[in-house]
């Protein structure tokens, strides 16, 4: 067994896993660790957990340090020097005559890259920005252009529902959303009623459709003859997650009935019973 801890080192951005290497830090606790060819610091996002060797299929990264007050001042600093990253930046842009709208600005814990997130309809040239930049903060610049989903992640704001967005709130990662989730939910078709505020499908759109998928086997087609206890009737709707369906029985009044209850007629019956009608 090995104990790891998850470090997550944006807010509501994807979590890492590191070896806690015999540092005593707990869920909330910030430290000091390697990303790629820097250092950043981060927040603890679990108390240290013991897994199976076998399970981990890339080496752990050890922690550096159980980030200290010094450690925490500069990264106070270079907070302040994003804040001076976005006045700059807006400049430049105008100067240059750049369509880009500025979405977040990060500093590395050890200053070896600015990073700008920006959004553009298309493709930019900004190669005189990128110099003026590093003239002015004396460090490695990089400019990411990035979808609407992400902007929305990092901007947040308030979804159809009231609450908060939940790629700002919750999600780390983006899903494949698609209309026919929309579709077999029985959802309207209406954009404006399916769309969050990035303009795309809602990633809500995905958190009920496995039930739906999964009922929607099971449960017989609309207008199917069944049998409820002692009555006969017609599925005309569906419940998924009551995991019934609305039966219009032959006394024409109609009732959610738990699937579980219902016994699907054989084919003379049926037959019998549209001749009947």
């Amino acid at each position: 067994m090995k104990p790891c801890i998850g470090v997550m080192f944006r807010k509501n951005g994807r979590i890492h896993y590191y070896d806690p290497n015999d540092i005593d830090v707990q869920a909330g606790d910030k430290v000091v660790c390697h990303v790629k060819d820097s250092m950043e610091i981060g927040i603890v996002v679990g108390a240290p957990q013991d897994i199976d060797e076998e399970a981990i299929t890339v080496p752990l990264t050890k922690v550096i340090r159980k980030a200290t007050h010094y450690d925490l001042s500069v990264d106070e600093i270079n907070k302040n020097k994003q804040k001076e990253g976005v006045s700059r930046f807006e400049q430049l842009a105008r100067k240059y005559g750049l369509p880009m709208k500025l979405v977040d600005v990060h500093v590395m814990f050890d200053k070896s890259r600015m990073i700008f997130y920006f959004t553009a309809e298309k493709r930019v040239d900004f190669r005189n920005m990128v110099k003026d930049l590093a003239s002015k903060f004396k460090m490695r610049i990089e400019l990411r252009q990035i979808g609407v989903r992400d902007e929305a992640k990092i901007i947040g704001g308030l979804g159809p529902c009231g609450l908060r967005l939940c790629c700002k709130s919750f999600l780390t990662d983006f899903e494949s959303i698609s209309i026919k989730m929309a579709k077999d939910q029985n959802l309207p078709l209406n954009p404006l009623k399916i769309s969050g505020v990035c303009g795309r499908l809602m990633c809500c759109l995905k958190y009920e459709y496995e039930d739906y998928e999964k009922f929607m086997e099971q449960a017989p087609e609309r207008g199917t003859r069944v049998q409820v206890g002692s009555h006969q009737g017609c599925i005309c709707g569906y419940e998924p997650l009551k995991n019934g369906v609305i039966v219009e029985f032959n006394n024409e009044t109609s009732k959610t009935v738990p699937l579980k209850e219902v016994q699907v007629l054989g084919k003379g019956q049926q037959e019998e019973l549209k001749k009947n009608d």
